[in-house]
C-alpha cells in the first residue's frame, strides 16, 4: 500500500515489517476521520443557540463505549497477531551461526567497525590496551591464532545474498541506533552490551541499482540516535552482492592482511 513511500526492499522480512506499518496507518486514519467527524457533530449538535442552558447531565448513549472497545480490539489485533509475532522471530529465532555470516559491528562517534572473523570462522581475542584508533581500533590481538586472519573494515559492510546475516551489534561509548532501511532493520547498539540481530538480504545491490535506474544507488547504515555533534556524518554503507563476489571481496581483505605481515 505504502510500498512507494519507503526505500526498496531488500530482505526476506521487509514485506512484513511494511504490512504491519500499513495496517498502523490505516488504523489511524480511521481514528484520525472518526475523531473528525465526532468533534464536528458535536460542535453542531450542541451549539449554544441550540443549547443555552448547559446540560449537566450529558449525553446517556453507550456508544461511544462501543467504540472504544472496537479500537481497543483493533490495537490488540495488531499488537497480539502482527507485532508480537514479528518481534519474537526477530528476537528468539537466531539462525543457527554455522548457516549464517556472522558479523560484530562496533559503533563509536562516528563510524561503523565492522568486524569479520575469517576463514577459521573464530573471532580473536581482543585487548583495550591495544586500541588505536588509525590502526587498530577495536583493539583486536594480532598474536592470538584466532584473530590473525580476522578482516575489519569502516564503514563498509558486505554480505551475500540469500543466507542469514547474524550480526552482534555493540557500542565503544554512548548509544548509537543500527538503522539499515532497506532491510527494515534498526536496533540500538548500547555500551556494554552485545546485542544480536539478524535478517536475510534477498537482493543485491546490483539488482537494486538495475530496479531503481541508478547506477549509483547504494543502501546506507544510518545511526538513527542523536550521539553527538558528528552525528549528522555517521553513515556507512552495505553491500549485498553474490556468494562468489562476496567470498571474493573477503579474499582481498584478507591479502591485505598478508601484505601488512599480520600473519608473520
Amino acid at each position: 500500500m505504502m510500498e512507494s513511500l519507503f526505500p526498496p526492499r531488500a530482505s526476506a522480512h521487509a514485506g512484513e515489517i511494511d504490512m504491519m506499518i500499513d495496517w498502523v496507518h490505516v488504523l489511524m486514519l480511521v481514528l484520525f476521520v472518526g475523531w473528525l467527524a465526532f468533534f464536528l457533530y458535536s460542535v453542531f449538535r450542541f451549539r449554544a443557540k441550540r443549547h443555552p442552558v448547559a446540560d449537566y447531565v450529558g449525553v446517556k448513549s453507550k456508544r461511544n463505549t462501543y467504540l472504544e472497545v472496537g479500537v481497543a480490539i483493533a490495537e490488540g489485533i495488531l499488537l497480539v497477531g502482527l507485532s508480537i509475532p514479528m518481534w519474537s522471530e526477530r528476537v528468539d529465532q537466531l539462525p543457527d551461526e554455522d548457516e549464517a555470516v556472522v558479523v560484530r559491528v562496533v559503533a563509536q562517534q562516528f563510524a561503523w567497525n565492522i568486524w569479520y572473523p575469517g576463514a577459521d570462522g573464530v573471532f580473536g581475542a581482543q585487548d583495550l590496551s591495544l586500541v588505536d584508533e588509525a590502526t587498530n581500533p577495536l583493539g583486536i590481538d594480532r598474536e592470538d591464532p584466532a584473530a590473525k586472519d580476522d578482516i575489519t573494515s569502516l564503514n563498509q559492510l558486505h554480505l551475500p545474498v540469500d543466507k542469514p546475516a547474524l550480526i552482534h551489534l555493540s557500542s565503544k561509548d554512548v548509544i548509537h541506533s543500527f538503522n539499515l532501511p532497506n532491510m527494515r532493520i534498526k536496533q540500538d547498539a548500547i555500551p556494554g552490551l552485545s546485542i544480536p540481530l539478524w535478517f536475510v538480504p534477498n537482493k543485491t545491490t546490483a539488482q537494486l541499482r538495475e530496479e531503481a535506474g541508478d547506477p549509483e544507488y547504494v543502501m546506507e547504515i544510518a545511526c538513527a540516535q542523536l550521539c553527538g555533534n558528528s552525528h549528522y556524518r555517521m553513515r556507512g554503507f552495505l553491500t549485498v552482492e553474490t556468494q562468489e563476489s562476496f567470498q571474493a571481496w573477503l579474499d582481498e581483505q584478507a591479502s591485505y592482511l598478508e601484505e601488512d605481515d599480520f600473519f608473520n
